[in-house]
């Protein structure tokens, strides 16, 4: 596949700015592998599809407050800081990328907060962007993260051109996020109200969990056109016992496994066994799914809609089928859903 193979015109007015007023009320585009065929429904219709036994694995990441802006000492000048992961707890060593990068060198003092509080030292240039910030601060590393999180924005993707909101801080997260570790939040999952869990729980559709700390590499542009020379970032995952027992059980029983998200589908694919069967997994994977790929585990798959030459297209596209994805792409521009982290979803059975 080349990457040119998914680009679409995407009108910029279906791009969602914000959420919809609640979790479950999406709309659905259900797009059916077997027959093409395509339905138009509402996202908490989804219960529909499935049956007693069968399984949803959902992403627990929790996204933490990544963006924060500080000032360069000496010239005052303002600079995005923005957190990717914390490389050293006891050193408050941190992996960051920094804009504009070309002020920024190793030595240089960024000052954090309305009283410059919070102080760093960039100590390392990782790449043109990136840095790392060793923070200057005395305290526990409890209360440290608790100040430097307080300083922080929700990392809202940068196709949401705006600011972000008190709201975001709430909606750009699943209800069930548990593991913090993620600066872009899995976007299916932001679909799921406590009553949808609910009912699925009631009808018997058993629910795990694995984690995935979803990172920018998922937004970075593919800058080659054969898609086998493109270089995935590195994304830390956990796949437990617990959830490995539970997917094997529901295979040797012949009931379905869905993926709450490309995020998802990604990590069940790092951790495939032989015979449709999965294992532990506990590390970094670098994974890059694009089509044709062979999914021997999930079944089905709850995704949002992505932008033009995105990862996350390429890993849906991997799954329904090129020609089927690209086909209810252009269905759904022409039904206006919407696009991005807070836009509609598409359940592939």
């Amino acid at each position: 596949m080349k990457l040119s193979q998914f680009k679409f015109k995407l009108p910029e007015e279906l791009i969602a700015s914000h959420p919809a007023d609640h979790r479950d009320e999406s709309r659905l585009l259900v797009l059916n592998r077997s027959t093409g065929e395509i339905e138009h429904r509402i996202f908490k219709d989804i219960i529909n599809y499935f049956v007693d036994g069968d399984i949803f694995v959902f992403n627990d990441t929790k996204v933490f407050p990544a963006r924060l802006y500080g000032n360069k000492e000496k010239t005052g000048a303002r600079i995005e800081v923005f957190l990717l992961r914390e490389l050293n707890s006891e050193n408050k060593l941190w992996d960051v990328l920094v804009e504009p990068a070309r002020k920024i060198r190793i030595g240089n003092k960024l000052y954090f907060g309305e009283d410059e509080s919070m102080v760093a030292e960039v100590i390392d240039n990782t790449t043109s962007r990136g840095r790392t910030l060793r923070f200057l601060y005395d305290g526990p590393h409890d209360e440290f993260k608790e100040a430097l999180f307080k300083l922080g924005q929700t990392p809202l993707p940068a196709y949401i051109a705006r600011e972000p909101e008190p709201e975001d801080a709430e909606r750009y997260q699943t209800i069930y996020a548990a593991n913090e570790g993620a600066v872009m939040a899995p976007a299916a999952g932001l679909h799921f109200s406590r009553e949808l869990l609910k009912r699925m729980e009631i009808k018997g559709i058993n629910q795990a969990f694995l984690t995935v700390h979803s990172g920018l590499g998922n937004f970075r542009e593919i800058d080659v056109e054969d898609l086998t020379k493109h270089r995935m970032d590195s994304e830390q995952m956990e796949i437990t016992q617990a959830l490995v027992d539970m997917v094997n059980g529901v295979k040797d029983n012949e009931h379905r496994v869905c993926a709450v998200g490309t995020s998802v589908l990604r990590g069940i694919a790092s951790a495939v066994s032989m015979g449709g069967h999965m294992k532990t997994f506990s590390g970094w994977s670098n994974k890059f799914i694009f089509p044709p790929y062979d999914f021997t585990v999930t079944d089905a798959l709850v995704t949002n809609f992505h932008m033009p030459y995105s990862v996350m297209l390429m890993m849906t596209a991997a799954f329904g089928g090129y020609e089927l994805v690209m086909k209810a792409y252009d269905e759904a521009i022409k039904e206006k859903y919407r696009f991005g982290a807070y836009g509609d979803a598409m359940l592939i059975l």
